[in-house]
């Protein structure tokens, strides 16, 4: 299937309690990333995760999926073109990949990221 959903990242207020709410409820295993404040949610089989502390002061805490795609830069360009708005440029987290956050034009957000040919 072209284009699956491949990451789900909570951006939280508060990380602790996140991490102990979601530990008792799902069978999930939790590994820290420090250099990064990052934490990875790891599943086994099925779409994994992460949780971070959210970037922007105020927001309420959401879940953001991610969609995988072939060229992040060009994928980003072609949903502008379709009216999606911009709302993080293509990053690069060096050695394991790019990605790029937009809004639709419902109003919808949602990641896109592009996989370091090199961590395949």
């Amino acid at each position: 299937m072209a284009n699956p959903f491949v990451h789900v990242e909570l951006m939280t207020t508060d990380v602790a309690k996140a991490k102990e709410f979601y530990t008792q409820l799902f069978d999930w295993q939790l590994e820290e990333i420090p250099d990064m404040d990052y934490t990875l949610i790891k599943v086994g089989e099925g779409t994994g995760g992460g949780m971070m502390k959210s970037p922007v002061p105020d927001s309420p805490s959401h879940w953001l999926a991610y969609v995988l795609v072939d060229d992040a830069a060009a994928a980003t360009e072609k949903a502008r073109a379709l009216g999606a708005t911009i709302c993080k440029e293509v990053t690069e987290i060096p050695g394991i990949g790019w990605f790029s956050v937009i809004t639709d034009p419902t109003g919808a957000t949602l990641a896109l990221w592009q996989m370091n040919p090199k961590q395949v």
